[in-house]
């Protein structure tokens, strides 16, 4: 979410112009990368490798595809349990990289790509730093029992 900052915070700065701005690049790379594939499917019917391979190929790339849309709209929810699963699942995320793309122009329709769980985050950090403020009150060697303070020297 480099290009939010903190806009998402306060949506200030610019944030709606920033989200139609990622809406529409999103989009229109999804559509770009459509092209590129249907070149490169051409490419296969003029090679005439023949109509079992065309069909491993959709196969391949549509189901691709639906795993990297799960994987990345999944990590706009929450953080991955697994990190090196994760990261197994890297290079299907590459070959569907089209639907990474239409997660992230969904998501953006309706909020910045991960901004829901980084406010969460933001919330549970703030809570968390007044609760530990809040314990903290004045100077804690000023604590100390009538009974175990030493008198000061003059």
């Amino acid at each position: 979410m480099p290009l939010f900052g903190t806009t998402w915070l306060r949506h200030d700065g610019g944030y709606g112009l920033r989200r139609a701005g990622a809406s529409v690049g999103s989009l229109s790379a999804a559509v770009a990368a459509c092209f590129v594939l249907r070149f490169a499917y051409q490419g296969l019917e003029i090679a005439g490798v023949g109509g079992f391979l065309d069909a491993v190929v959709v196969v391949m790339f549509a189901v691709c595809g639906a795993i990297a849309f799960r994987r990345t709209w999944e990590g706009f929810s929450r953080r991955p349990a697994d990190p090196e699963g994760d990261a197994s699942l890297r290079s299907l995320k590459m070959i569907g990289f089209v639907g990474s793309l239409l997660a992230y122009f969904v998501r953006s329709l309706t909020e910045a790509p991960g901004e829901g769980l980084r406010r969460r985050e933001y919330e549970t950090a703030v809570t968390e730093y007044e609760r530990r403020r809040a314990a903290r009150t004045g100077n804690p060697a000023s604590r100390a029992t009538p009974k175990t303070r030493r008198p000061k020297r003059r």
